[in-house]
């Protein structure tokens, strides 16, 4: 405690002196008033205090003094660690620590110090604030920011490159030398990299390889007071080395064999060589190239940017009949390889490429593509324009059939053998196309006769010459008018021609007049124009209102052809200035085409086609009303039809008396006659022996019926064959069904029922069921 009254003694003096020069100045300055009182002031400093002493608690840190002179001073100090960390002795001032420092959790503390009067605790000065510093001790370890640190520097770097940097902080004062003062050393992998003050970790070798080792970890130790054996921590330093271009590509395998059929497409892939280049993939730039033999007019060989492979693709067609395997030697190498750190090994790898060519079934190949012929138009002469070619490019050499496909324009102009020869089955006709075109397909002949899938195709073009087979048409803008007072020379209209055969450029048109005797005159432009002009003026238009003017146009082709054209002429009124005031309305000419034409015959031959199936429906309508009018006629219309005699017992007369069909057509439809009285049912016979010949008669009855039940053809003539048999003077009653409905004869006929369906009508007609009406 002793050796820091000195020390405080050295602090307080100039201080005591700086008061004693106060009060000095001020006693002048009062006007020497050596009655006032005199001020009193602290006469202590600033503290200091050693951080973790050792020694036991409480630790001595300083004292307070003030001049006041009074036995009842009391020393007490305020603060927020104030009577806590710090305590002060009442009446002596001194300043007590109760807790060891630590001066990197607080380096200084402010307190204010206060002198009061026991008695009252009346301050007997006014408060004054003091500082209490703790001085720094080398108690603290340096430590690195992060336990893991990440660099990077390229492979084969200069000795010296820069990796990256670590760093390490210490506590303690900086202010105190050697304190907070941090170094650095490399204690693991110092072979590759070193560490200076500063922390920077740089390489010191030139020949860090990526291929053979691309990361290393590396230990780096922190620690202060150089020169001396203190504390210290470490940090691991992970370095990788980045890839540069230093490595050729190398071939994996010496040779490479591909196989490929013959039809690959131009630009096909035929197959990849594979190289290995141990650099990263952004550094591999592998370019292939041919070294020996002389295809390099037929592959290609172009690298992947993705897989570093080499596709190898036809340039042009390949055929296995003319070479059937390819055999050359490639090379790999890097353009962009650094040569300054270039390693031994070769600069270029080769390999040797084998592509084996197999053969497919080929289309055929045509000689000649594509093909153009020039034939005249309308030559009934030329059938034949040429013929296309193609043959079996394959060993088997088979035939070809020759077919075509597609025709421009559409028709049957141009036909093709099955040889390939072109034909004409018509004369062509420029002005309806001045070209054709067709698409011939080449088959080849299978061993069986059928064709085979594959086929191959050209184009034949066919140009169609001019022939001059056309004549001059009039053309003119407008419909021609011209004035009643019309004076000579006036031009009406100016007219030209048109062609549809090509025109040279040294044709042209020649135009006349078909007949003199007109008010009209034709002047030659010697363009290819006319003008149509007045001759004599002074138009009637009471005799005519409309002239026609025939025109002559020929050409100059050959042979020359020329055409007759009526041009059309109004004869106007006209006032003073010549302008048209008035002209007569005329039917305007309608041209129709052929095909109009044809599709209106269509139309015509149709419609008269249509009515006549109507009208012949119609008529077979009426045929089959009248026919079922027939049917509704009543059983004496029928009956008068049937039997046309009044005498009795016809025999076989009778059976040329009526019609039968009538009665066939009654039973058919399943019509039952009215049932009327017959003027037969009350002739009386002649009385006689009914019973002679009975035997006879019932025989010939049964022989009949057997006859009409056999025989499904013959129509139901019931009594007709009796009265063959029975004779001209018969006085047996009639047996015929026409009339016995309506007799009186209490005759039972259910009989006719046993005698089969021949007889089933008259059994329904004679039969004891009700009548019924019919209906028509």
């Amino acid at each position: 405690m002793n050796y820091l009254i000195p020390l405080f003694s050295l602090f307080l003096a100039p201080a005591v002196a700086d008061k004693e020069s106060q009060k000095t100045d001020q006693n002048f300055s009062s006007n020497n008033a050596s009655h006032k009182r005199l001020k009193r002031d602290w006469i202590w400093n600033q503290m200091h205090i050693k951080e973790e002493i050792d020694t036991p608690l409480p630790h001595h840190v300083g004292k307070i003094t003030s001049s006041v002179r009074n036995n009842n001073a009391k020393y007490i100090i305020e603060g927020e660690y104030a009577n806590t960390i710090f305590k002060v002795e009442e009446t002596s001032g001194d300043v007590y620590a109760f807790e060891r420092l630590d001066r990197e959790k607080k380096a200084e503390y402010e307190l204010t110090a206060l002198i009061i009067d026991r008695r009252n605790n009346q301050s007997l000065e006014p408060p004054s604030k003091f500082i209490i510093k703790v001085y720094d001790i080398n108690d603290n370890v340096p430590v690195f920011v992060q336990k893991v640190f990440n660099g990077s520097v390229p492979e084969m770097s200069p000795v010296g490159t820069s990796v990256t940097k670590v760093t390490a902080v210490d506590a303690d004062d900086p202010t105190v030398t050697g304190h907070a003062t941090v170094t650095y050393q490399v204690i693991k992998g110092d072979e590759y990299f070193t560490v200076d003050d500063s922390g920077v970790i740089s390489t010191t070798r030139a020949d860090l390889d990526r291929e053979n080792q691309s990361t290393y970890e590396i230990i780096v130790k922190a620690k202060d007071a150089p020169g001396s054996s203190g504390d210290s921590s470490t940090a691991t330093v992970i370095i990788t080395l980045t890839d540069i271009n230093d490595n050729f590509p190398v071939f994996k395998h010496p040779s490479f064999h591909f196989k490929v059929p013959e039809n690959i497409s131009v630009g096909g892939e035929v197959g990849r060589v594979k190289v290995e280049d141990v650099d990263e993939p952004q550094h591999r730039n592998t370019k292939y190239s041919f070294v020996r033999g002389d295809y390099r007019d037929t592959f290609e060989i172009v690298a992947n940017p993705y897989t570093n492979e080499g596709i190898i693709r036809p340039k042009k067609p390949l055929d296995f009949e003319k070479v059937a395997e390819y055999r050359f030697d490639i090379e790999a190498t890097d353009p962009t390889v650094d040569l300054r750190y270039f390693k031994s090994g070769g600069s270029r790898s080769i390999s040797t490429v084998t592509i084996e060519v197999t053969d497919v079934d080929e289309p055929p190949v045509f000689t000649k593509l594509p093909y153009e012929f020039k034939v005249r138009e309308n030559d009934p002469e030329i059938r034949t324009l040429g013929s296309v070619w193609a043959h079996d490019p394959d060993a088997a050499k088979r035939k070809i059939r020759f077919i075509r496909r597609r025709a421009s324009p559409n028709g049957d102009y141009i036909r093709v053998s099955d040889t390939g020869i072109i034909q004409l089955p018509k004369p062509l006709d420029r002005e309806f196309s001045s070209s054709y075109n067709i698409t011939v397909a080449a088959q080849e002949i299978l061993e069986d006769g059928r064709l085979s899938d594959r086929e191959s195709h050209a184009q034949v073009h066919i140009i169609v010459t001019d022939e001059n087979d056309n004549a001059p048409e009039l053309v003119y803008p407008e419909e021609p008018r011209v004035c009643e007072n019309a004076a000579p020379g006036k031009v009406i209209i100016r007219i030209s021609a048109t062609d549809k055969d090509e025109i040279s450029p040294r044709g042209f048109f020649k135009y006349s007049l078909a007949t003199e005797d007109s008010n009209f005159s034709l002047v030659e432009n010697y363009d290819n124009t006319a003008n149509i002009t007045v001759k004599y003026g002074q138009f009637n238009r009471e005799l005519a209102k409309i002239h026609y003017l025939p025109v002559i146009i020929s050409d100059n082709g050959d042979p020359e052809l020329s055409s007759t054209n009526t041009l059309v002429i109004s004869v106007c009124k006209c006032n003073e200035k010549g302008n048209f005031t008035f002209c007569e309305e005329r039917a305007k000419q309608v041209g129709v085409s052929i095909q109009a034409l044809v599709a209106i015959f269509i139309c015509i031959f149709t419609i008269i086609v249509f009515f006549a199936v109507i009208t012949l429906l119609i008529l077979l309508r009426k045929r089959h009303k009248k026919d079922l009018s027939g049917l509704g006629r009543n059983v004496a219309e029928i009956h008068e039809q049937l039997v046309t005699y009044d005498e009795e017992g016809g025999g076989e007369m009778d059976t040329t008396s009526y019609d039968v069909s009538v009665l066939n057509s009654v039973r058919k439809n399943g019509i039952k006659p009215e049932a009327v009285p017959s003027p037969y049912a009350q002739v009386q016979k002649p009385p006689g022996n009914i019973t002679s010949g009975a035997g006879e008669m019932e025989m010939m009855i049964e022989v009949k019926k057997d006859e009409a039940d056999n025989d499904r053809d013959l129509l139901p003539y019931d009594t007709l064959h009796i009265y063959g048999y029975e004779g001209a003077e018969s006085i047996a009653e009639s047996l015929s069904s026409l009339e016995s409905g309506s007799s009186d004869s209490d005759i039972d006929y259910d009989f006719l029922n046993d005698w089969g369906p021949r007889f089933k009508m008259l059994a329904e007609l004679y039969g004891t069921e009700p009548s019924e009406d019919f209906v028509y």
